[in-house]
């Protein structure tokens, strides 16, 4: 409910529904890669593409609301950003508030080690621990659930020690992605997909074959 959401935040951030207001969290999984966006830039190739996963990610968000053509159905995306700057929606609370996926911060740390240092705070998932992304948000208007249960989101990394190590390498050494494995997962992105996400925007259409032309 957005209510879960707008409880934990300041006004600024909240969003302008009522608290009753049905929304679901939308991530991608590893499988993302081959299953929807290879096929999708294939089928694109003739058409301007000039960021692969957004587009592919606000197509088929796009086609979920075509199924709801009697329902109002608004679509915000992780990186649309309101005329102030500030992000239209805080994914990884999101992510939270639903029980998606657990949003670990330096505040979930009781020996605190970093000082006057800034820490970010990141989202793990039970299953794929970090080999996933949060997308977006679908939000129905017209739908209200006050019946419906906040579940908890699984606190996977539950050790002092796990998370001040998950936090040091999220904030330090983002770049190895060692912190994606802080957990057992079932599932990580291939190589194929380590390495186009490794490589400068500029230069990932390359590796999905795409020509200049279609920049």
């Amino acid at each position: 409910k957005v209510g879960w959401y707008n409880a934990v935040l300041q006004p600024a951030f909240h969003l302008p529904y009522t608290d009753d207001t049905l929304a679901f969290v939308v991530l991608s999984t590893p499988s993302m890669f081959d299953k929807a966006l290879k096929p999708f830039v294939s089928k694109e190739r003739l058409k301007i593409i000039r960021d692969p996963v957004d587009q592919c990610v606000s197509h088929h968000l796009s086609r979920v609301k075509e199924k709801f053509p009697d329902q109002r159905v608004d679509i915000m995306f992780d990186y649309e950003m309101l005329p102030s700057r500030k992000p239209k929606f805080l994914a990884q609370t999101a992510a939270h508030v639903s029980g998606a996926a657990y949003y670990y911060q330096r505040k979930d740390v009781k020996l605190d080690p970093w000082g006057k240092k800034k820490i970010f705070g990141v989202c793990i998932h039970p299953k794929y621990g970090g080999w996933f992304a949060i997308r977006g948000l679908l939000l129905f208007p017209d739908i209200q659930v006050p019946f419906l249960e906040q579940p908890a989101p699984v606190d996977c990394v539950s050790t002092e020690e796990k998370r001040i190590e998950l936090l040091e390498q999220f904030n330090f050494h983002w770049q190895d992605g060692r912190y994606r494995d802080i957990i057992e997962v079932k599932e990580r992105y291939s190589e194929e997909q380590k390495a186009y996400f490794a490589t400068p925007p500029a230069e990932r259409f390359r590796l999905l074959g795409l020509s200049q032309e279609a920049q």
